[in-house]
């Protein structure tokens, strides 16, 4: 898997950094707008998927372009062109403010609150590197993981799966999470694998079209050959889960005794690369899409296997809906 992924980056790098020359361009409003438009027009990989027609969005933007504008008016602009794709992996990104897409998760609950939590965890809870974990009063593993930037250790992995050996099942708790590494996605889920299973493709652009792909690179979990988990687990999701952690519900969908419960995730399927304006703007975008083992998208987030708000009267009250429902479903009640 690693190797496959280091072909494909290397691939990206070479194809992307020979499609266009800056020194064609002059730092002027019109040439850093059309660059930006043409990058994303070669190298973004979902408009077909998103139903986006893009000559429409360069013309309909192009007419509010002008020299004499702020810089601010045109990072505005080209922000709300960007906008456009839908996408919480594209950013533009200047000395003064980073242009953005939140429309994944702002207009859905937070099903998440840091306090009630703290209810869970309390204060003696053990921390192995971005892990949260503690053994609830009935003897169900719970574990938060904050972001798949932490790192974790196949140490500390091991010392977490030893101490809840005894538990009726596992909690594992990544709402919130906006991703981050996708090796750490793959070294988690390893412990809840025992054979090679196929989770998902992978494909990079290989031309100017907007539908130039390779053929899917087929993706897999491996199982670890160190401790792995064999009793149920519930993993918790909620709109925030994006990017690294969408792919790792993906990956845990097909593990077994696994069940994802929660709200939708928040998508984020397609690998980014950064480009550079010659304004010295920063152009981050998705490359390459990513699909589960049928070959379906998941750009736009998983659904759970059980699907679970919090309350409001639970939360008055301090206590988490989802985090009850899981214990309720792994003590079988």
């Amino acid at each position: 898997m690693k190797y496959t992924l280091s072909i494909i980056c290397l691939f990206l790098v070479t194809l992307l950094s020979s499609c266009f020359h800056e020194d064609e361009y002059n730092n002027s409003k019109r040439d850093n707008f059309e660059l930006l438009w043409k990058t994303l027009d070669e190298k973004y990989c979902f408009f077909e998927y998103k139903n986006i027609d893009w000559d429409e969005v360069h013309t309909r933007y192009s007419d509010r372009i002008s020299e004499n504008m702020s810089n601010d008016a045109f990072f505005d602009v080209m922000g709300e062109m960007l906008a456009e794709l839908q996408d919480g992996h594209v950013n533009l990104i200047a000395t003064h403010n980073v242009a953005r897409y939140w429309k994944w998760f702002e207009d859905y609950p937070d099903n998440f609150d840091e306090k009630i939590q703290k209810n869970y965890l309390g204060t003696d809870y053990s921390i192995a590197s971005g892990m949260k974990y503690k053994i609830l009063e009935d003897n169900i593993g719970y574990i938060y993981y904050g972001s798949f930037s932490s790192g974790i250790g196949e140490g500390n992995l091991d010392q977490i799966i030893n101490r809840m050996s005894i538990c009726n099942g596992i909690i594992l708790d990544i709402r919130d999470n906006g991703g981050g590494l996708l090796s750490n996605a793959d070294k988690i889920a390893a412990r809840f694998f025992n054979d090679k299973t196929l989770v998902g493709y992978i494909m990079h652009k290989t031309g100017k079209g907007h539908n130039d792909f390779s053929n899917p690179y087929a993706r897999y979990i491996e199982p670890s050959n160190r401790l792995r988990y064999q009793k149920k687990v519930v993993v918790l999701t909620n709109r925030r889960c994006y990017s690294s952690s969408n792919d790792f519900v993906n990956a845990m969908s097909y593990a077994p005794n696994v069940t994802i419960m929660g709200d939708k995730t928040g998508g984020g399927s397609g690998l980014p690369f950064s480009s550079e304006l010659p304004n010295g703007w920063s152009l981050r975008f998705s490359s390459s899409p990513m699909v589960n083992a049928n070959k379906e998208h998941i750009e736009f987030g998983i659904e759970p296997d059980i699907s679970v708000d919090m309350s409001y009267s639970d939360m008055q009250r301090g206590v988490d809906t989802m985090i009850e429902a899981a214990r309720n479903f792994l003590n079988n009640k």
